[in-house]
């Protein structure tokens, strides 16, 4: 054979051995990519977004969309082949399996963590938007979990209103467990409660929060350091004037709180927010309104540019790398809190485009 002939006959086995290699070697990485954008303001799966009932709506323009990220799921392995060209894509994002999925995490715990994420990323949206438009939320402690095998187990359930312990009232998370710790192991303790079923419906039918009170005893258990427990986490819980409901499915994560706290005031308000323009944006809220930072970022400014945005409200902590590499025709608009955004807004619908806070460059023409 002559050695030409060799020599290429060697490098095309070479070849396909690498090729056959990066298919086949595992790689501890995942993948990022532009996500789907929503439209607060519209229609998602034939159902408006946001569903207000019992309470003056008026009508809205414009867009106010939330950004999502597409990521490779938690029991995916990339192989070498897909994160070199991941790596190569603009497009895309190839990050540490570890940074998008704690060591560990099934695929049903992550769920379920973004799942948890999302709802309250929605219930502080609704109080955050109701606050700044100085609506009354009103708060109560309920049962935020329960611990399995302990006294309160089938007793108590997630979600139950606690109103008082043996006669005393609640006005806080704390006082829970104050009161049951005065009780020696092995003592009743009297729960007065609201079922949680009976609790949202008497939310949706818009009664006072104390319809349907009953008592429930719970017999203490002696926990570490000799103290009464009875196996429940108590937490906050907000009471909204009217029902606020929003339907968006297969979305997880806390990203979206901003605009949708952006699209209830717009609803609620006389004012166009928009002004008819084309908003997009993404942020964690909290109650107060602070705007927190996300991640991917990158990727979603690129779904937004590509769904038509032209700007992008952008958590203060999230600027720099966001201006980095800034889709041409997109402009990044800084908040930092749910004041900040309608500001931004009033901006935005008023043509001040110069007084806009920016992350950076004001948009690539």
């Amino acid at each position: 054979m002559p050695r030409r002939t060799a020599t290429l006959l060697a490098s095309t086995l070479m070849f396909i051995v690498l090729i056959i290699a990066g298919l086949l070697i595992p790689v501890p990485y995942a993948e990022m990519s532009p996500g789907p954008t929503v439209n607060t303001l519209g229609d998602h799966g034939g159902e408006p977004v946001l569903q207000i009932s019992r309470e003056k709506t008026y009508p809205t323009t414009g867009h106010l969309n939330m950004t999502t990220v597409r990521v490779t799921g938690p029991d995916y392995r990339m192989n070498l082949l897909e994160a070199v060209y991941g790596w190569l894509d603009p497009d895309s994002a190839v990050v540490p399996h570890k940074t998008l999925y704690p060591e560990g995490q099934t695929a049903e715990q992550a769920d379920q963590q973004n799942a948890e994420e999302f709802s309250q990323s929605q219930e502080s949206a609704k109080v955050a938007a109701l606050r700044e438009l100085h609506k009354p939320v009103a708060t109560q402690t309920v049962v935020r979990s329960v611990v399995k095998d302990k006294p309160a187990d089938g007793l108590l359930h997630a979600g139950d209103v606690i109103k008082a312990v043996d006669g005393t009232e609640i006005k806080q998370p704390g006082d829970v467990a104050k009161l049951v710790t005065k009780h020696k192991p092995g003592e009743k303790a009297v729960f007065t409660i609201i079922p949680v079923k009976q609790a949202a419906a008497v939310e949706k039918q818009g009664e006072k929060p104390e319809t349907g009170a009953r008592q429930v005893t719970v017999t203490t258990q002696k926990a570490d350091g000799g103290r009464a427990i009875v196996g429940i986490q108590a937490g906050v819980d907000h009471v909204f004037p009217f029902p606020i409901d929003i339907k968006l499915a297969d979305v997880g994560g806390p990203s979206a709180g901003l605009m949708f706290a952006l699209g209830i005031m717009d609803k609620l308000t006389p004012d166009d927010l928009t002004g008819g323009k084309f908003v997009a944006g993404t942020g964690t809220i909290d109650d107060a309104g602070k705007v927190g930072p996300i991640g991917g970022i990158s990727m979603k400014t690129i779904a937004a540019r590509e769904q038509g945005a032209e700007f992008f409200l952008t958590p203060k902590a999230n600027c720099a790398t966001a201006a980095r590499n800034t889709p041409q025709g997109l402009r990044l608009v800084k908040v930092d809190t749910i004041g900040d955004a309608v500001k931004a807004l009033e901006k935005i619908r008023g043509g001040d485009l110069d007084g806009l806070p920016s992350c950076g460059p004001a948009g690539r023409k």
